[in-house]
């Protein structure tokens, strides 16, 4: 059913051209090399900014700014071009941690360190077409708070967290991360975050939905813009029950009634999300999204990641960690505990 209302979604996309958004453009501060001087608004008939298309929110920024850039919300222009040039350079490990906020140094080592011997050379098997590098000079994907650092728990946030951790064991797929159980992906959103590779995504949109297909995700998300209001709070959703509708040149989408499963970054069910979507360029949607949730932070906080145009077509991808995945690190567990256990019987060497 999912795969029919895509198709005729995807079918009533015409885009036709119309004046620039000035305040869209005010919006790009801090972007790079982006000039939309000569750009005209596509258009689609309806008359609403054309966001259709495949994009991507690659990015080796960090949600949370480092110590490094302390009271520095932007890189320099030549920080910018220095770090870019060694990021996209061949043989660079697209899954590098901490590499942005790395001593000089260590940025190189930590760069080219993308083989532990047992999973495969990152550099070949994640690098795309489009490298992965900085998609603004933004220090940190959180603009607010203005330190660029997520906002203090509260102390329930701590004793729910130390308690979901607690959940977590070998035991049985019951204790395992929804990760492993392919049940929903941290990344999927809202707010959708860069995950670590497969950081495609598809925008379809009509005058009635917008429908994201994420690359790697369980499902898409299917959200109205005909004005109807938020379902029951009694009905609870892994990706909450989403509403969008325009501000002016902006697609603004109000999410609430999350289930408290999802957890992003350790939120509860009264999570509540505000994304808005502006069209800043031929290549370019600016996403920025508001985080509120008064039992999981002490102050709402908000972050932006601009959105890349890239190729398409985005293939169909399956989560199996669920199938044979699971089996396998259950039965590892096992195999760990009898080769404990047969090492406790046996006799103290002499």
């Amino acid at each position: 059913m999912k795969r029919i209302l895509l198709v005729i979604l995807v079918s009533g996309l015409v885009a036709t051209t119309a004046s620039l958004n000035g305040l869209a453009q005010t919006r790009t501060a801090g972007q790079q090399g982006r000039n939309t001087a000569t750009w005209t608004m596509p258009r689609t008939p309806d008359g609403r900014p054309d966001l259709h298309g495949t994009w991507t929110t690659q990015t080796f920024t960090p949600l949370e700014r480092p110590q490094r850039y302390a009271g520095q919300e932007f890189l320099t222009e030549q920080e910018a071009e220095e770090l870019t040039k060694l990021l996209t350079q061949d043989g660079v490990d697209p899954l590098a941690a901490g590499i942005f906020g790395a001593s000089d140094e260590e940025r190189r080592k930590r760069a080219f360190q993308n083989n532990d011997g047992i999973h495969y050379n990152n550099s070949d098997w994640l690098t795309t077409s489009q490298r992965k590098a900085l998609s603004s000079r933004r220090t940190s994907l959180i603009y607010d708070p203005p330190d660029g650092k997520l906002p203090p728990l509260t102390p329930e946030a701590r004793e729910r967290a130390a308690a979901r951790r607690a959940k977590i064991g070998l035991d049985s797929y019951e204790n395992r991360t929804l990760q492993e159980q392919c049940v929903i992906w941290s990344h999927e959103g809202p707010p959708m975050m860069p995950p670590p590779y497969n950081d495609a995504l598809q925008l379809i949109q009509t005058p009635g939905y917008l429908v994201v297909q994420r690359e790697m995700a369980t499902s898409p998300r299917i959200i109205p813009l005909d004005g109807r209001p938020h379902s029951t709070a009694m009905v609870r959703l892994w990706n909450g029950d989403a509403r969008g509708h325009w501000e002016g040149d902006t697609l603004v989408v109000d999410t609430v009634h999350f289930n408290d499963k999802t957890a992003t970054l350790g939120s509860s069910d009264a999570l509540h999300v505000v994304e808005r979507f502006t069209r800043v360029s031929a290549d370019r949607i600016l996403y920025q999204f508001t985080v509120d949730d008064p039992t999981t932070w002490t102050r709402p906080w908000s972050a932006e990641i601009p959105m890349v145009q890239t190729e398409g077509p985005i293939l169909e991808w399956t989560c199996h960690e669920g199938n044979y995945g699971l089996v396998n690190i259950l039965r590892g567990a096992r195999n760990v505990e009898r080769q404990a256990a047969e090492k406790a019987k046996a006799p103290s060497a002499r």
